[in-house]
């Protein structure tokens, strides 16, 4: 394997690393999930604007149709965003981001519906395999228990995010990722703003700088050192790749937070990552 290879294997997993951090750091954060949404979202817009201005990138988006997709997309996103926060604080790390993971497979079962394609029956199998890790993660279905909201709010964070990915699909080939995810971050800080007027805000100062964290590292500089690095890879490799950021975002809450899954949450756990890897697979293949 030559250097240059290493170096871009490296750099695709340090940006996974930095993702999944976002997971630890919100269980730090005893801000509402509407809050953290909030910072997350006004300091990565900051950030990438300023890029973009120092990369002289345009910030147009021509179209009136498009800026109607990235508008919906933009909902989306944020819905996703404090879903996964709500479900990461009242669960664990482990169940929060392998419930989020079930998206692969929700977007590969919804996506016919969008684009009005053939149902593959792969997808079916593939859905019932991630139910019976969902039920093994949480076999008593309890509105009142903890890793029952968890496992629900992540799950509906997964729904939003492939809903989110689907509608951006269009987007995406027409303009720069940086541009939409820019409009995205600022749609976020907007639509929540209101909270900061309905939720105490008095420990936003005492844990800024893990905001700040949240906001620069995991968000603006992991998601572009990510999508960059996306252009030496295949989609099932990088699929693959990124597929482990429970594994990191577990590995972390273990060591910084001492939250040690359960057997039966590891058992599920590796059920939903399964499909990831099983659909990555024939999907390129293909």
């Amino acid at each position: 394997m030559n250097k240059n290879s290493l170096k871009n294997i490296a750099e695709l997993n340090f940006s996974v690393l930095l993702i999944s951090s976002a997971a630890v750091l919100v269980r730090f954060i005893p801000l509402d999930p509407a809050l953290i949404s909030f910072w997350r979202g006004l300091i990565a817009f900051i950030v990438l604007g300023v890029v973009m201005l120092f990369n002289k990138t345009s910030f147009k988006v021509s179209d009136p149709k498009d800026r109607r997709r990235l508008f919906s997309s933009s909902l989306l996103f944020a819905l996703h965003w404090v879903s996964y926060f709500y479900a990461l604080q009242v669960s664990s790390v482990a169940i929060g981001m392998l419930s989020l993971f079930t998206f692969p497979v929700i977007t590969a079962f919804i996506e016919p519906i969008y684009f009005k394609t053939k149902f593959n029956k792969r997808h079916l199998i593939l859905a019932i395999i991630v139910l019976l890790g969902l039920y093994i993660m949480a076999p008593e279905i309890n509105f009142k228990n903890d890793s029952t909201k968890g496992i629900i709010a992540g799950v509906s964070s997964g729904v939003f995010f492939a809903m989110r990915n689907l509608t951006m699909k269009s987007n995406s080939s027409k303009y720069n990722s940086s541009v939409l995810m820019f409009y995205q971050f600022l749609f976020v800080g907007i639509v929540f703003t209101p909270f900061l007027f309905l939720y105490p805000t008095t420990q936003t100062a005492e844990f800024f700088p893990y905001i700040l964290c949240l906001g620069i590292f995991t968000t603006a500089i992991g998601h572009t050192i990510f999508v960059k690095s996306l252009k030496n890879f295949d989609v099932a490799t990088a699929s693959i790749i990124a597929s482990s950021q429970p594994v990191f975002g577990i590995l972390m809450g273990v060591f910084f937070l001492k939250e040690i899954p359960s057997f039966l949450t590891i058992i599920g756990g590796a059920m939903i990552l399964s499909t990831v890897f099983i659909e990555s697979f024939l999907a390129n293949k293909k």
